[in-house]
Formats: C-alpha cells, structure tokens, sequence
C-alpha cells in the first residue's frame, strides 16, 4: 500500500528546476501511506511530475520501487494498491497472449521480470493488452497514476468498487492529483476555495461522496473508471476534463444479476459462496509482511476469520477495540468467536478519554470534514493492529451485498404497513404525533418502560415517535429512504449560498430498473454509503498508521454472485445475511453470532452534554458562525440547545457541523 500524487504543467508556474522540491513536499505530505521508501520522476519537456510512497507489501526489495518505468520505456507508473491476481497475469503475458497493436516490435514471451511485484506486472499488462483491457483483467484495489511517452498523455484510474482514494483537477496552471488532499494542497498552485455545495451534502450524508470534493475544481474519480488527460497538442492547460470512462460498472453488475439469477438451490449457493470468499481471502492474505484481521464477533468479520484460519497453518493475528460502556462493547463477542477459531487475539479497552483524545488529530487524518463518529474506534483498532501487523483484513461489504443494515427491514415494513393508508390520512397521523414535545413523549417512554417494544427502548420515545412521523409524511418508498439515511433534510437553509449538487442518492432516473425496495437501498449503498463513508472510514484510519487494510467481500467476482442472489437468500424471515450466516455456522457455532446487533459506534451524544461540551461549545459559538459565514446560526444553535438540556438527542446533525468546524479550524494553522 502507498501513497502517489503529480501534476501536469500546463504552461506557466514554478520553474522546471523547483520540481523535485515540490513533488518531495508532496510526497511527505502523504509519507504515513507510505513510510519505507520514496521517488521522484519528471519530465520537463513534457511537463510532468510525479512521485510515491512506498508501503512495502509484496517485493520488498529495490526492485519493486516507484515510480516505475515499463520495459520498453512508454510508460511510467505511480501506483496505490495491490493486484491480487498478478501472479496469473504474469503467466498469461508469459504465454504470449498479447494484442500487437499495443506492443509493438516486442514479444511478451521474451519478458524479463526484474522482480515480483504487481506494478512491473501492470505496466507489462499495459504494454501488451492496452490499459483499460488490463484494467478488466485485474482482481484487485488501487489507484494509479500512467504516464504514456508516446502519445504524452496521463491516466488516471481507480479500482472496481472504490477502496483506494484519488483525488485530481487544474488549480491554475497545474493538473494536479494525488491519494490524499494533503498531497494536492502541498503545490503551490493550489487554491483551497471551499465548496459550499459540497458542504451541502455533508450535512445530508456526513460525507462528501464522489465526485465531489470540498475544494471547488478538487473531484475524486468514481469508482470503477479511468481518466485520460492527453497532452499530445502540447498544451494541456485547462484542458476541459471530459467524464471518467467506466471499465466496470455495480449498475450493469446489478441489472444482469437480477435478469440472470441463480438458479440453483440454497445449499448450492452457499457452496459457491463459500468457495468463491475462500478463493478471494486466499489471494487476499499472500504478503510478504505480517498479516491479521480485524475482529468484531459480528458476522462479517468472523466469517473472513473464520476462512483465513482454515488456510493458515498458524493462529490469524485478530484484533478488537473494546469500551467499558456496555451498550458499545462488543469484545466480549469477539473474544468467543477467536478462541473457538484459536486465533491469536489481540484486544484493547479504551477509556472515554482515550477516544476523545483522539478527536483533534480527526481534521488532518481525514483531510475533509467527515463526521461518521464511528472513525474514531475505527482509527483506534487501526494503531492497535498496526502494533503487531502490516495488513489486516477487513469485513465490511457484508451488508451493502447480503442485505445487513436495519433499514432494509425497517423501511419494508413501514411501507407494507404505512402504505395501505392513503396519503392524507398518513399526513394527519404525522401531524399529531408531531403536536406532542419530544420531552413529554421522552417521559411517557420512561413510565412505560418494559411495556415498549424491546427495539424502542435503546432510544428516547419521542426520537422514535418524531422519526416515525417523518417517515409517514414520505409520498413514497424512495423518500422514506432518503429520510433515514439523511442527516439535516434541508442542508441548504444550513449552509449559506449554497446549492445541493444532484447525485444518485437524490437523482433516482440515475439507477437501474429495480422493482424491488430492498434491492434499491442495497444498491444505492453499495453506490455511495459504501465507497464515500465505510471505505473512506477505513482507508484514512488504517492508512494513517501506515496499516494496509484488505476487503475480501469486496472482490468484484463475489460481488457480482452476489447480485445474482435471490433477495430470499440474503434477508430470510425478518433477518439480514442469511446466506453469508450459513457459511460462518459451518465454522462458528450459532449462539455465538447470534446477537443484537451494536454497531462501532461511541457515546458521542452523552459526551456532548458532558466532557466535551466547552469544545463544542466553542466551535458552535454563534458570533464565530456569523463571523466565519458558512452556516447559519439559528437551526444549529437551537439543535445544539434542545440537545444539552436532554429535550433532543441530534448527534448525528451537531457532529456533521462540529467536524467542519473542527476542520476550519485546522486550516488556519
């Protein structure tokens, strides 16, 4: 795992000579991605510059290091990632299994590998088959950077499902890109201007999801797609970028899954699933550095666990955050499920001050505002791992593909049992639970206590009531959805002279047909919750701690199987995963999983109205709101009011602002 960033000089700027400074500030910017080694490659004539990180995984050696020329001299490459399959492709270049057209006067079958590292496998892939046919032909998570000598241009390109980062666009005279804003920022032609709109859209997510950044003229490629900027008319200067090509698309992945659907039976499917996570683990855990797991006991994680170990011939390193608040621990789980697999578990109880402490280093490791609270045990498991390991494998994708979130239950049979009233009846039901205070409905909660539902006693009745009148004012399922998903329903009146940019998440025309609710909110997911929220999440706290994270469920094979899954075989009678859940009960006994289901999340809504209230307190200030003239103040001071007398719970809204405020903040230094 690395880290790259360069540029393309459209004209004017720095002088050739102040090159390798720039790219070597660059570069360290992003050094945590890539502590073992660095280098430095430009071309004045052409006007391009490029550098990288070095995380060393596989080919430890100085033959594996970047940026890396290809054997005829064409190409040159800075590349983030790994290709999992490399060691195949190399046996197919071998055979001599190339298109002439893009290797020309040479033979593959005269190969000379100076090492054995997937980037010399790349650039031998690119010469012989064409880089977006090579792309096709990986298995594997990346970002990168190519430089071609020949025609003077330079692509751009990111992995299938959108697990390494790259974030690029002109800033004046320069093209610049890079795996984190801090690498961009470093260059002198660097503007910084935010981007109101963008902000927007934190507010509604508690992310920035692509291809928006929230520098205005800063976008992050899509996943699943390649970025050409040609140079070849020798001047590139603001060149208009055109939309990235896709070479995979999860839209068309989905439509043919469910046009073509498995049709075997349930223990046919298991077995393939089974078979097909095995493989995608295997690959997953070669690496010539110590390797282990993160470990929650929840499904995901154990199931990934559960497969290494059966191809380990030694106890899997494993690794759990644990807290002392009962309502967020889940070691305890976890410390079951690794001595029945007879891992070699590692766990670590942080105390409330720990977590927090962690808060005012949140601004540098993420680099935008980002506020899924859930970063910070994220970033904490990261160092713990980070201690004993290089790589650690990962669970998350179990729930965007099989089905896992509550959601997926809970906006179905809202529906199913909201939707049969008609429209105005729904509206006068929402206005009068709406008429009742939050705080009488909270003390009714109370009275009643045991009397409720067991799944409504963990939040504050009147939350649980307002929620659901939201819910019964939606004209439809699309819009219950979006209500349970979003954060402040009207960013705009928030941020000041800002207008919400379309995306998938609010233009629905952009997804395919799919007349099933469940299978709409999956997608969606997999579209934007998932590569802008958990992958960020986890690639800025790992990366941080120069810790390579993997994904096995992320393997495009397993996702494409699992869009041809029956919806019956992921949510089966009220209950999520259900195919994934037989898999790991051949491995893990069933009352070890079986459980309510907590999260990775921590306490922040006590924390605000305790030990971190003068911090918060400060940063919501309404003369610093009014000063600093990005949001206004009266909806935030009166969330911010209604949570620190116990009348709302608006964590959630409160730590969308906080994490901006916090990141301004940061700016200024």
């Amino acid at each position: 795992m690395c880290g790259i960033a360069g540029f393309l000089n459209g004209s004017k700027g720095p002088l050739a000579s102040e090159w390798p400074a720039i790219l070597a500030r660059m570069g360290m910017s992003i050094a945590h991605r890539g502590p073992d080694d660095s280098g430095i490659w430009t071309d004045t004539n052409d006007g391009v510059g490029l550098v990288h990180r070095r995380l060393s995984i596989l080919d430890l050696s100085p033959a594996g290091h970047q940026p890396m020329v290809s054997a005829s001299g064409r190409f040159v490459i800075v590349f983030n990632g790994e290709i999992y399959n490399h060691l195949a492709l190399r046996k197919t270049l071998e055979s001599g299994d190339t298109d002439s057209r893009h290797s020309p006067g040479t033979g593959c079958k005269q190969l000379r590998w100076h090492g054995h590292s997937d980037t010399e496998t790349l650039l031998a892939g690119f010469e012989a088959w064409g880089i977006e046919a090579t792309l096709k032909k990986t298995v594997g998570m990346f970002a990168l950077a190519l430089w071609d000598r020949a025609d003077r241009s330079l692509t751009l390109a990111r992995d299938r499902m959108g697990e390494k980062p790259l974030f690029y666009g002109w800033q004046g005279h320069y093209f610049l890109f890079g795996s984190e804003l801090k690498a961009v920022k470093a260059h002198p032609s660097f503007k910084g201007e935010i981007n109101r709109d963008a902000l927007t859209l934190l507010l509604r997510h508690n992310y920035i999801p692509a291809p928006y950044s929230i520098y205005k003229g800063i976008h992050k490629l899509p996943a699943g797609t390649w970025l050409r900027i040609d140079t070849g008319n020798g001047n590139a200067q603001n060149q208009p970028l055109g939309e990235p090509k896709e070479y995979w698309s999860l839209a068309k992945v989905a439509a043919e899954g469910l046009a073509d659907s498995f049709t075997g039976n349930e223990a046919g499917a298991i077995e393939v699933l089974e078979e097909q996570l095995r493989g995608s683990i295997g690959l997953q855990m070669v690496a010539d550095v110590p390797l282990g797991a993160f470990l929650s006991g929840g499904v995901d994680s154990s199931t990934v666990v559960a497969l290494m170990q059966t191809q380990s011939s030694r106890p899997v390193r494993t690794f759990t955050i644990g807290f002392h608040e009962e309502e967020h621990n889940e070691a305890e789980y976890a410390k079951k499920v690794a001595r029945h697999l007879g891992t070699d578990h590692t766990e670590l109880y942080v105390t409330p001050q720990q977590a927090r402490e962690v808060i005012p280093y949140l601004p540098a490791l993420y680099d935008e505002p980002f506020s899924d609270s859930s970063q910070i045990p994220t970033f904490l498991v990261s160092r713990l791992a980070r201690q004993y390991v290089t790589v650690s494998l990962s669970g998350d994708g179990g729930d965007e593909l099989f089905g896992g979130y509550g959601r997926y239950f809970l906006a179905r049979s809202i529906w199913d049992t909201v939707g049969r009233i008609p429209r105005v009846g729904r509206h006068a039901l929402a206005r009068v639970i709406q008429y009742f205070p939050h705080k009488m409905m909270n003390n009714l909660g109370q009275t009643l206590g045991a009397l409720l539902p067991r799944r409504w006693r963990d939040r504050p009745l009147g939350d649980r009531a307002h929620k659901l009148a939201e819910i019964l004012a939606a004209p439809n399922q699309e819009e219950i959805y979006r209500g349970l998903l979003s954060h402040w329903k009207r960013p705009t009146d928030v941020v000041i002279n800002s207008c919400e940019p379309s995306t998938m998440f609010i233009n629905q025309v952009e997804k395919p047909e799919m007349t099933n609710f469940e299978c709409r909110m999956m997608f969606l997911d997999a579209m934007n919750y998932l590569p802008d929220d958990i992958l960020v999440k986890v690639d800025r706290a790992a990366m941080g701690v120069s810790l390579e994270t993997r994904i096995p469920m992320l393997d495009h094979r397993v996702v494409e199987f699992a869009w041809r899954l029956p919806l019956t075989m992921k949510i089966h009678r009220g209950q999520g995963k259900w195919i994934l859940r037989q898999v790991l009960y051949k491995y893990v006994p069933k009352e070890l999983i079986e459980r309510p289901k907590k999260g990775f999340g921590i306490p922040i809504d006590n924390w605000l109205r305790g030990p971190m209230r003068d911090w918060a307190e400060t940063l919501l200030d309404e003369s610093r709101l009014r000063r600093e003239n990005y949001f206004n103040p009266e909806p935030i001071r009166e969330k911010w009011n209604e949570h620190i007398s116990g009348q709302r719970n608006w964590q959630y809204y409160l730590w969308d602002i906080l994490m901006f405020q916090a990141w301004l903040e940061a700016q200024k230094h």
